[in-house]
């Protein structure tokens, strides 16, 4: 690959895909980007750079077939994919329905694989690539309200996770990108907030849900920071499996994590005890 790349970022129009598509394309990387509307793509193809507006609803499957397939024909090979597009859904467990968890992975996980299942068959093909997928710390650790969110996450972790090993051999990286709090849209035009139902969670929930609410734009993240370190982590020759974006976000992933150590240790001799007695067991 040479040092100038072609990008194809999913979601342009806010946030941290809006972030990530400027930078690049500042740097001298030619950007095809995927909008919802002709406005959001009038106004991403009117920056300055080699940007190129796809208009693609990721959860079309079919869609997302025919824009990668045309941009390999048109723009020639895309080197980095950033599966970026997605939407939080905040709700309690038993106030959100079974559409909202539906149309949750629909966008988050099925039009993430979607994307990727399109643009890797030409990086297989190539022997090089880097596949990256925009998750979040909430696809490491969780929060009371955003269970259907986490549950989606969650999942393209593991599945990016599986996919790096599978595709190792064939040149090609695969990258999740976890942010914790950024100033941009999430947790406004970005997030659906299921309607309250139960008062027995009042004390729990209301405070979580108007702290969110009163954090958009005080949150600790700087959206083009990110998008510089995404290019940065891009240009190294090991990319991680898993880039965490965010003091907040390393904080709370270690914090996570200890305690998930320390319960496994708690509980380790009657995990251990399940084995037949024939097993060996290590020293």
């Amino acid at each position: 690959m040479s040092d100038t790349k072609t990008f194809l970022i999913t979601g342009v129009s806010t946030g941290l895909g809006r972030a990530l598509a400027h930078t690049a394309a500042a740097a001298g990387h030619r950007v095809v980007g995927t909008v919802r509307t002709p406005a959001d793509a009038r106004a991403f193809e009117a920056l300055a750079g080699d940007t190129h507006a796809r208009a693609l609803d990721v959860t079309d499957h079919d869609a997302v077939h025919r824009v990668v397939d045309g941009n390999e024909r048109d723009l020639g090979p895309v080197d980095v994919l950033v599966a970026n597009a997605g939407y939080g859904h905040e709700g309690l467990f038993e106030e959100s329905s079974m559409d909202d968890l539906r149309r949750q992975f629909e966008v988050n996980v099925f039009g993430t694989v979607a994307v990727i299942k399109a643009v890797l068959p030409h990086m297989r093909e190539r022997r090089s690539g880097h596949l990256i997928a925009v998750t979040s710390m909430g696809g490491l650790i969780t929060m009371p309200g955003l269970g259907f969110y986490h549950g989606s996450k969650f999942a393209v972790e593991g599945i990016l996770e599986t996919l790096g090993k599978e595709v190792a051999d064939f040149g090609i990286h695969v990258t999740a990108v976890e942010p914790g709090s950024f100033r941009t849209d999430w947790s406004g035009r970005s997030m659906i907030r299921a309607p309250r139902v139960f008062a027995d969670y009042d004390e729990l929930f209301e405070p979580l849900r108007d702290w969110r609410i009163r954090a958009a734009g005080t949150q600790p993240g700087d959206p083009d920071k990110a998008a510089a370190a995404v290019l940065r982590m891009v240009a190294a020759d090991r990319p991680p499996t898993r880039l965490l974006l965010g003091t907040d976000a390393l904080r709370l992933v270690r914090a996570g994590r200890d305690a998930f150590d320390r319960e496994m240790l708690a509980w380790s001799e009657l995990s251990a005890s399940t084995d037949f007695d024939d097993v060996s067991r290590p020293a």
